[in-house]
């Protein structure tokens, strides 16, 4: 792993790394050489067989499941380590262990920066198939994530799905909108502005700050709601000419900077502009129609980015899937936040379609 030591701390020590020698094919045919994969595991590999949970993270997550969604994985939750084989891998182009433009170039000291090649959310998809061949796991149980992870649980259906037996996608849609793509756009160029960007290529000793602080700022404002802001903020103060919701957005400005890099929001984003099913497959909706595993569709009552008619155009048209609301105040976070509520609805789900292919090989036993 050669990454920055301020991003090597955030790495947990649990995290396993992989490296998959030769040259990976992106999508565009561009090939990055000696891909390395940050993922993590929990539970007994003898369960892979049949109880392969696949985790998949958003935009500034990490394999490190616990750490950004907890009380999802542990006795008794919705993913339960005595029963499960939980796998999550840090994505493609992220700054967490997985190859991405913080890392350095095989064969050279320098890092990718701004040089890191474009990425799909389908190579995303591709490594994590990598990793689950090097793991031995030909089939997975279920696949899920929020957001961004909810975009490769989608596409993993898609692409594999004879390996997927069911999905849980949440607070996200079938297709990147014209609103999610202008607001990673104001957010790109926030971090453009920045003194210290050069165009993508900085040092370790001075990465862009304010930049990068401004577009997380952007980004936690389209990440809550009105609701979640005036009940937590309101008109208070922190000091005089001061509000507490703008101590608030500073403070993640400077937590952002002090866990992640810039050309990685810049890489990942323009990667969920690539988000669409339907992209040189055919119609949107037949693609759709053709994801026939059991899916639960979750959305989260008051996001704003991902908003619920995404998720119930979703629900409308996979043949088998679900639909519900989680109910939170808290905008398109509500899936970080109402996470027991949220596990319980992933639980019902699972014992649902368990129960359901059951009576489906009994009666298959009776004809």
């Amino acid at each position: 792993m050669s990454l920055p030591p301020y991003l090597r701390a955030h790495i947990a020590k649990e995290t396993r790394f992989v490296t998959i020698p030769g040259a990976f094919v992106l999508e565009n045919g561009e090939r990055l050489n000696d891909v390395e994969i940050a993922y993590r595991t929990w539970g007994d590999p003898a369960n892979g067989a049949d109880r392969a949970i696949l985790i998949c993270h958003a935009l500034t997550g990490s394999a490190d499941v616990e750490a950004w969604w907890p009380n999802i994985i542990g006795a008794g939750k919705a993913f339960d380590p005595a029963y499960d084989y939980i796998i999550c891998a840090n994505i493609l182009g992220s700054c967490y262990g997985t190859t991405g433009p913080a890392s350095i170039k095989p064969g050279s000291e320098r890092r990718y920066r701004a040089d890191f090649p474009r990425i799909s959310v389908r190579d995303m998809v591709e490594l994590q198939r990598v990793l689950l061949d090097e793991l031995g796991i030909s089939r997975l149980e279920l696949v899920t994530g929020p957001s961004l992870g909810g975009m490769q649980a989608l596409e993993w259906a898609v692409s594999y799905p004879d390996r997927v037996g069911s999905l849980v996608p949440i607070g996200v849609g079938g297709r990147h909108s014209a609103w999610c793509i202008g607001v990673s756009e104001a957010q790109r160029a926030a971090i453009a502005a920045d003194p210290n960007w050069n165009n993508g290529y900085y040092s370790d000793e001075s990465p862009p700050t304010t930049g990068l602080a401004a577009a997380r700022m952007m980004a936690v404002c389209t990440y809550r709601s009105w609701q979640s802001f005036d009940q937590r903020f309101g008109r208070d103060q922190k000091v005089e000419d001061q509000y507490q919701v703008q101590s608030y957005l500073r403070h993640q400005g400077k937590k952002i900077n002090d866990r992640f890099d810039a050309n990685t929001y810049v890489t990942l984003t323009h990667a969920m502009h690539t988000h669409d099913l339907a992209r040189s497959r055919g119609e949107y909706e037949e693609v759709l129609a053709s994801i026939s595993q059991p899916a639960l569709i979750v959305s989260v009552s008051t996001d704003t980015l991902y908003p619920p008619e995404e998720q119930q155009l979703l629900a409308e048209h996979l043949p088998a899937a679900s639909y519900e609301i989680l109910d939170s105040a808290h905008g398109h976070d509500g899936f970080l936040i109402e996470t027991d509520a949220l596990g319980r609805k992933i639980s019902r789900f699972r014992v649902a379609n368990k129960a359901s292919l059951k009576l489906a090989s009994a009666n298959a036993g009776r004809e």
